[in-house]
């Protein structure tokens, strides 16, 4: 390195050196991260996606464009709010022990039920998304909610997972059945339902068809062909329903 008139040459034998240390560097980097990208196991907050134990900052992400599937391809039999021939199908795919997910549930979905599902606007589904590798409980959970829905108690037990999402991410199994027993349904049926894994798949395939429709976290959203990932304001999903009403 050689330093002339106030500016600092290097030569090309120590460039090459440094770029060949750097790029080891990073590819090292890479073989415990699981690569430069986002993996398909993440939380999404709009802000914040985590993924395991890391936090990583980033700007709110919206994409644009249209989805690999729209909303009504991947209504399948799943729980749903709202008009059945509303104009616009929502879908959302969802980890009920995912802390964004009650985000949404608690401070966005409301407003959304408010203005679209209840005046006939949209139709609103609610499929499984459950990352399993950082949340233990999210499959059971699913399953639980699951065996509700096969007695006419979904969206009554999907509330109560949101609202106690503290409490039975450690205890699992045991408050469920409390949940089933406080919304007065028949405790051995929903038991039966629960311990014998009934809909295991039925999870397995929301799932499947969570990739499919490109998420790479939860919560995950396919707005008629529009999608949205994290936990956005009101307002994204607002502009996303609007757009949508007009095609």
């Amino acid at each position: 390195m050689e330093e002339q008139q106030g500016t600092i040459t290097i030569k090309r034998s120590t460039m090459w050196k440094i770029g060949t240390f750097l790029f080891a560097g990073l590819f090292i980097i890479s073989l415990f991260t699981g690569g430069f990208g986002l993996g398909a196991n993440q939380e999404s907050a709009g802000k914040a996606g985590i993924t395991g134990n890391a936090v990583q900052q980033a700007k709110p992400t919206i994409p644009t464009g249209v989805a690999l599937v729209s909303a009504k391809e991947l209504e399948d039999d799943d729980p749903f709010i709202g008009d059945e021939n509303a104009p616009v199908t929502m879908v959302e795919f969802s980890d009920f022990q995912c802390p964004f997910c009650g985000r949404f549930r608690s401070q966005t979905f409301d407003q959304i039920k408010a203005k679209y599902i209840d005046t006939g606007k949209v139709k609103f589904v609610y499929r499984d998304f459950p990352l399993e590798s950082i949340h233990p409980q999210a499959r059971p959970s699913a399953e639980a909610a699951e065996c509700a829905d096969e007695q006419g108690k979904f969206w009554e037990y999907h509330d109560k997972l949101f609202e106690e999402q503290q409490v039975w991410a450690s205890a699992g199994s045991t408050e469920f059945k409390k949940y089933a027993t406080d919304l007065g349904l028949d405790t051995k049926q929903f038991n039966t339902c629960l311990e014998s894994g009934k809909y295991k798949d039925e999870v397995s395939n929301d799932l499947a068809d969570a990739t499919r429709a490109g998420g790479q976290g939860t919560p995950h959203f396919v707005i008629g062909k529009t999608p949205i990932s994290g936990a956005q304001p009101f307002s994204s999903f607002e502009a996303a329903i609007e757009a949508e009403l007009k095609k």
